[in-house]
């Protein structure tokens, strides 16, 4: 089997490299227009705090399913809205003290 020619490589290279370049451009072109929405305002505003609430509830679900165990749980999650709120919301600071607690926690009960 032998090489392909090299023109035909670079031919190849820009195709996908021009269809790569508009299918990630396309979604920001598209929303330009949208931008000033009162809907799209709207939803910037609100649709992360319900993700947010969504996979806390579905991660504290599984959790207590997972052994039963509610106390760890619950104290971990105070942990970590305590550290959030008195500690400048700093995201990573308040998640991984409270992943922290609820391991500690696990081995200790």
């Amino acid at each position: 089997m032998s090489m392909p020619d090299p023109g035909y490589l670079v031919a190849v290279l820009i195709t996908v490299f021009a269809i790569t370049f508009a299918l990630r451009a396309l979604p920001f072109a598209a929303l330009r227009p949208l931008r000033q929405s009162r809907f799209v305002l709207t939803m910037a505003a609100s649709l992360p705090a319900g993700i947010l609430a969504i996979l806390a509830g579905a991660t504290l679900r599984s959790s207590i399913d997972a052994d039963g165990r509610v106390l760890p749980v619950l104290i971990a999650v105070a942990v970590t809205v305590a550290v959030h709120l008195t500690c400048g919301r700093r995201t990573l600071l308040s998640v991984g003290l409270g992943t922290l607690t609820y391991v500690g926690l696990l081995y200790l009960f």
